[in-house]
């Protein structure tokens, strides 16, 4: 005989209903319910009447299970998105303030009942299991306990909740570097911070792995031109056989918002300075300046096309002085630019003596990639970009002579805010 083994800490979910052998799909229907939000089936019965079905699952996910199969099964298909925001600022208010105004369209029209969950910025964080009223969200949140990425993870793991999703609306080092105990988790992840998808090609194709074995979406749509559906298009290309081969490309909103307004009676230094007011650069504005941004990019857009490639591998051609690469918080960074004006001011004669216009230009060919300013003629379609639009052309093995185009603003709290929701919405179909 072999040993009798115990094992604690499990429970019995039972599916009860009339004349279900009658039904088709029934208990297919069951499991992969269960399956999609990470709940370990231990065991099955079925009984003689089939009336019922069990499953033997761990005790921690009683309340998970019972709320997605009550949802499944007699919620006429509607679908509660749990979500946890870190980064309330500028998009992330905007991003709040979209789903108060979108909240009872999306329940009626489109079956989903959103729910902020928790909120997070550098300083508060605040829980709530029910929802959290986003009449007072601000009010909420000053009152919140003090921020700490580490609790905020133990909670998101304790409070196991169906269909949760992770935003992360930051520029942050740290928060990036969390992605892989969400994924691992069955938590979506729904971010903007283009540092994770850029860092190494291992850490990226990583987090791919994790997304794909624990069912768990991980979108990334505003990387990339803030709201437009680039990222989207390209993985649509990619999954009906095309092939990328080259991609040429403004995608700095921030940079061409700057250099369309930079003239001889509006100096760099102050329309840098706008540009910042408005929302368009990172909060360190030498980030975009600097061609870092950008490359960041281009560089996903080239792993997104099924190319191996790392940030080290892409030629960033800077534009900005050496001393103003070399400054170490803002202040110092904006006196530079008022120090060196006349090095930006002879960029815009020459611009103009070339009967061009300055544009700051990736570049994705024959494995090779580039970041930098170019001299855009009066016959590109770069030429007339006007305001804070990105532009980006795919060259495929379908579109060899034409390229694909897609255009339109790149840039702004709203339009990037918009992006996020998008990429929550898409859950609802996963």
């Amino acid at each position: 005989m072999d040993p009798c083994i115990v094992e604690k800490d499990l429970c019995i979910v039972a599916l009860v209903g009339e004349s279900m052998k009658n039904h088709q799909g029934i208990s297919g229907k069951m499991f992969s319910t269960l399956g999609k939000n990470n709940v370990n089936i231990r065991a099955i019965a079925q009984g003689a009447s089939e009336r019922n079905i069990s499953v033997v699952i761990n005790e921690k996910d009683v309340k998970k299970a019972l709320n997605t199969l009550h949802e499944r099964f007699f919620e006429d298909n509607t679908k509660q998105l749990n979500l946890f925001v870190m980064g309330v600022g500028n998009v992330g208010e905007k991003f709040i303030d979209q789903i108060s105004q979108q909240k009872k369209f999306l329940k009626e029209n489109l079956k989903i009942n959103l729910r902020v969950i928790a909120m997070a910025n550098s300083r508060k964080m605040v829980f709530d299991e029910e929802g959290i009223n986003l009449a007072d969200w601000k009010a909420k949140l000053d009152q919140g306990e003090t921020a700490n990425v580490s609790h905020f993870i133990a909670k998101v793991k304790d409070l196991n909740l169906r269909n949760s999703i992770f935003v992360d609306i930051t520029a942050n080092y740290e928060v990036a570097g969390i992605y892989d105990q969400f994924l691992s988790q069955n938590v979506a992840v729904v971010t903007c911070n283009k540092i994770a998808c850029s860092s190494e090609y291992n850490n990226y194709k990583n987090l791919k792995n994790l997304s794909r074995k624990y069912n768990a979406p991980f979108l990334f749509e505003t990387n990339v031109g803030a709201g437009l559906p680039i990222i989207d298009t390209l993985k649509h290309l990619i999954a009906s056989g095309d092939k990328v081969n080259r991609i040429n490309a403004v995608l700095s909103g921030s940079l061409n918002f700057i250099f369309n307004n930079f003239s001889e009676t509006y100096n760099f230094h102050d329309v840098v300075k706008e540009a910042g007011v408005q929302g368009f650069t990172e909060p360190d504005p030498k980030i975009d300046l600097s061609g870092v941004d950008v490359a960041r990019k281009i560089l996903i857009l080239i792993r997104e096309s099924g190319y191996e490639m790392e940030m080290d591998d892409i030629a960033n051609n800077s534009f900005l002085p050496k001393e103003c690469m070399e400054t170490t918080n803002n202040d110092d960074f904006f006196k530079s630019l008022t120090k060196h004006a006349s090095h930006f001011d002879n960029l815009l004669v020459e611009a103009k003596a070339k009967n061009s216009r300055l544009k700051f230009v990736a570049s994705f060919e024959n494995g090779k990639a580039s970041v930098g300013l170019q001299f855009i003629p009066s016959d590109s379609p770069f030429y007339n970009l006007e305001g804070k639009d990105n532009i980006v052309q795919f060259y495929t093995d379908r579109y060899v002579d034409q390229p694909l185009l897609i255009k339109g603003a790149g840039a702004g709290a709203a339009v990037t805010a918009s992006g996020i929701f998008a990429d929550v919405i898409r859950i609802r179909n996963v």
